[in-house]
């Protein structure tokens, strides 16, 4: 099953999408954040695009496991893209995804030129790669 997934931002939106079987994540794209409705129609039709199966969105939450501003708003957006998509829209903690992407970074010695670019779609596969094997353990 083919999962998207999305790491809202107050300026960015990571994208990134499973393989077909659903068992590996990879970043997908970056789109500019606009607004929540318009947001979610341009990730209604990405899905759409490549066929997904399952849309998960990342929902900070605070030390307390409560959502934050940010969290509400992802909130918002997964159930506009439910109405949107018809499809299933699961919200995953994720916390510290931007740090394990920037890690993941620095581990793989990118270039000085390619660690200063947005790091949004890496935290979506990151997000979505947990998301993924959580359901390979179930």
């Amino acid at each position: 099953m083919k999962v998207l997934a999305v790491d809202p931002g107050e300026v960015r939106i990571g994208l990134a999408i499973s393989d077909p079987s659903g068992t590996l994540a990879r970043p997908l794209q970056i789109i500019q954040h606009i607004a929540r409705d318009k947001d979610a129609e341009r990730v209604a039709a990405i899905a759409a695009e490549y066929e997904v199966e399952r849309i998960v969105v990342g929902l900070a939450l605070n030390e307390h496991g409560r959502p934050t501003r940010s969290g509400r708003k992802a909130a918002r957006m997964a159930e506009r893209l439910r109405g949107l998509t018809g499809l299933d829209v699961d919200l995953v903690e994720e916390s510290f995804t931007t740090q394990k992407a920037l890690r993941v970074r620095q581990e793989m010695e990118f270039s000085r030129k390619k660690k200063q670019k947005p790091v949004d779609a890496e935290a979506a596969a990151v997000i979505l790669q947990g998301y993924l094997d959580e359901r390979q353990a179930e």
